[in-house]
């Protein structure tokens, strides 16, 4: 049963006691805390219907769009950026100056991709180094200066 209700901020709203996601399960579902939904807020990210006891509600799509915004974190984006990419993605919508920052982002986070895959094929030859005791005998050797390796 739709009802209209006044929360205490006197927004009026068309509210529907089991309509939405309640915050934890939104939490549990995309795999952050509560306290990271209510930043997502205090950001303009992520938005929330009131019941009249303050619960908040989310859409269903709101864990959708919760990994987004932890993929583009994780991807390095700030959150200013992150509430202006938002509705492009969701719309379909830009301008030229949100496309030529989209652009540069993408170009910043394929700089780390290379960065971070040097860093881990540097990571895997210590690996192999380290499994393999005459290659660690012959490193050994090379920097005493040694003429002949064992």
């Amino acid at each position: 049963m739709v009802k209209p209700d006044v929360d205490v901020r006197g927004k009026c709203e068309l509210t529907h006691q089991e309509d939405g996601v309640r915050i934890g399960e939104v939490a549990e579902r995309s795999g952050v805390s509560v306290r990271a939904l209510r930043y997502y807020e205090e950001q303009q990210l992520l938005t929330a219907e009131r019941s009249p006891s303050g619960q908040r509600h989310y859409p269903d799509s709101a864990v959708d769009r919760v990994r987004w915004i932890q993929a583009l974190y994780a991807a390095g984006l700030p959150s200013r950026a992150i509430v202006e990419f938002l509705p492009c993605v969701h719309t379909g919508v830009t301008t030229p100056e949100m496309l030529d920052r989209m652009v540069t982002e993408r170009d910043r986070i394929d700089t780390q991709l290379r960065a971070l895959t040097e860093t881990r094929d540097r990571l895997d030859a210590m690996i192999t180094l380290v499994r393999d005791p005459a290659a660690v005998a012959a490193c050994t050797a090379a920097e005493r200066g040694d003429a002949q390796v064992a």
